[in-house]
C-alpha cells in the first residue's frame, strides 16, 4: 500500500517496497474452514485514520470454533466517513480480497440522497465476490451494512453486467488490483457505462490510469467496443489483466517536461459536426495558450446519443487528464471549453499530476 503526502501544489506517491504475499501462498491446513489467510503486509486502520499492522490468529485456539476465529478479524469500516460514497466501499473490498480479510461496512451511503448499495456499487460487491468465491450478506440493493468474507482469488474469463448507465470504469478499478494477484491471466467483458457522469471515462483509464499502473507493474488493458453513454448504457468493453510479477514503487514529486498533449473528440447517434466543432474549439484554446495537441475523432456505436471530449498530457513522469459530457442543450463548444479550461488551469500549476490519479492509484 502506498503512502501520500503533499507538499504545496507537489503531489508525492510511493508505492511500498515491500510486496504483498499472494493470498495463494498463504493458507494453512488448519484454516479451510474459516477463510482466514496470513498476508505478509497485513493492516488495519485506526480511529484517526493511521494505517497500523496487526496479526490474524491463523487456527483456533482450545475451545474456539472457527467462527470465532473469522470474527476477531474482521475490519469493520464506516461508510459515511468523508464523502461517503461508493468509492469507500470499493476500495474496503479490493483490499480485503487481496489479503484475505474479512470486513463489515456500516453505514453505506449513509450522508447521500439515496442512501445504502445503490446499483454501481452492488456491481462491484458482485464482480469481487465471484472473482474471490467470496461469502457476502447484505448485498441488496439499499442496504445500509455489507459483511464480506474473500475466498481465494481466481483468474480466468468471465462477464459482469453493471446494468443501464453503470459505470464499467469503476467496476474495473474495483477488481484490478485483486485480478493481478490471481495465478492465472484474466479477461473480462463489461457492460454498462464507457462515459458517465462522476466516474472515470474510457480514455482516462487506457491513457492516464493504466499507462501509470504500468509503470509500477501492473499490465492491464481497457478497449471500448461500443459506447455507453447516459441514461441508457448498453456500452462493451473488453479488459485484460495479467498476474502481477513485482509490484515496484511509484515517486511522483515531478512530473518531468511536457511531452505531448492529445485528445479524442465523440459522438454516438449524433452529426459528426459536432465532433468536429469541438476538436475546432479545444484547437483554439489550446493555440491561444502556446500549445498543440493531436486530437482525433470517433463516431461510437451506441444504445443511446451522447458526446464528448477527452484530453490528457503526456510529462516525462507522468499523466493527467480532463474530460466533459454533452446533454440536450449544451453546445458542442462549451463542452470543449469544461475539457479545454480543466487542463489549461493543470498546466499553468506544477502538480504532479491531477487529484483524480492521486486517489485512483494509491489502492495500488
Amino acid at each position: 500500500l502506498p503512502s501520500v503526502s503533499t507538499s504545496g501544489s507537489l503531489l508525492t506517491l510511493r508505492a511500498s517496497t515491500r510486496r504483498l504475499g499472494k493470498r495463494r501462498e498463504g493458507r494453512g491446513p488448519r484454516e479451510q474452514n474459516c477463510w482466514i489467510y496470513r498476508p505478509r503486509v497485513p493492516l488495519t486502520v485506526s480511529a484517526g485514520g493511521q494505517i497500523i499492522p496487526f496479526q490474524i490468529r491463523g487456527a483456533p485456539h482450545n475451545g474456539e470454533d472457527g467462527k470465532s476465529v473469522v470474527a476477531s478479524a474482521v475490519l469493520r469500516i464506516d461508510g459515511s466517513y468523508g464523502e461517503g460514497g461508493g468509492q469507500i466501499l470499493r476500495t474496503a473490498l479490493a483490499l480485503s480480497a487481496v489479503l484475505g480479510r474479512p470486513v463489515e461496512l456500516v453505514r453505506i451511503r449513509a450522508g447521500r440522497k439515496n442512501p445504502g448499495l445503490r446499483p454501481q456499487p452492488r456491481s462491484c460487491v458482485k464482480a469481487l465476490a465471484k472473482i474471490t468465491g467470496a461469502e457476502v450478506h447484505g448485498a441488496e440493493l439499499g442496504s445500509s451494512r455489507l459483511h464480506f468474507v474473500p475466498g481465494p482469488i481466481t483468474g480466468g474469463s468471465r462477464r459482469f453486467d453493471v446494468g443501464t448507465a453503470g459505470a464499467t470504469s469503476l467496476v474495473f478499478q474495483a477488481v484490478l488490483a485483486p485480478l493481478a494477484f490471481a495465478n492465472t491471466p484474466s479477461a473480462l467483458a463489461l457492460t454498462g457505462g464507457t462515459h458517465a457522469p462522476w466516474s472515470p471515462p474510457a480514455p482516462y483509464i487506457s491513457e492516464v490510469f493504466l499507462p501509470m499502473a504500468e509503470r509500477m507493474g501492473l499490465v492491464a488493458s481497457f478497449r471500448v467496443d461500443r459506447g455507453g453513454f447516459y441514461p441508457k448504457g448498453g456500452g462493451e468493453v473488453r479488459v485484460a489483466v495479467q498476474p502481477l510479477g513485482r509490484l515496484t514503487p511509484l515517486e511522483l514529486a515531478d512530473r518531468g517536461a511536457l511531452l505531448a498533449i492529445r485528445g479524442i473528440s465523440v459522438v454516438a447517434r449524433l452529426p459528426r459536426g459536432i465532433a468536429e466543432r469541438q476538436v475546432s474549439r479545444v484547437r483554439c484554446r489550446l493555440a491561444d495558450a502556446g500549445h498543440k495537441i493531436e486530437i482525433e475523432i470517433a463516431e461510437f456505436d451506441a444504445a443511446c446519443p451522447g458526446d464528448t471530449v477527452f484530453l490528457w498530457a503526456e510529462f516525462e513522469q507522468a499523466r493527467a487528464g480532463f474530460g466533459a459530457l454533452g446533454e440536450r442543450g449544451k453546445p458542442a463548444e462549451r463542452v470543449a471549453d469544461e475539457a479545454a479550461d480543466a487542463l489549461l488551469d493543470f498546466l499553468a500549476g506544477d502538480a504532479a499530476t491531477d487529484s483524480h490519479l492521486a486517489d485512483q492509484i494509491a489502492v495500488l
